[in-house]
């Protein structure tokens, strides 16, 4: 185990809730580092597509939301 992953484990609760918070704020600013892979580019010219093939089949957020909610 790293001497990193060893204070990690010594934080509290509240502590590491804070650090994966800060981490993912940093992450959430760099991500034109983070290229798309060659999947992730095919699936969106699908759904890009498919949406111009069918625009009208679509739904709002809300019932979207909904559906999920009411899982």
């Amino acid at each position: 185990m790293s001497i990193l992953q060893q204070q990690i484990q010594e934080l509290s609760l509240a502590e590491k809730i804070q650090l994966v918070q800060d981490l993912w704020d940093d992450i959430a600013t760099t991500t034109d580092d983070l290229p798309l892979t060659q999947l992730q580019i095919a699936d969106l010219d699908r759904r890009q597509k498919q949406y111009q093939a069918h625009p009208t089949d679509v739904s709002p957020w809300a019932e979207v939301q909904q559906r999920i909610l009411d899982r």
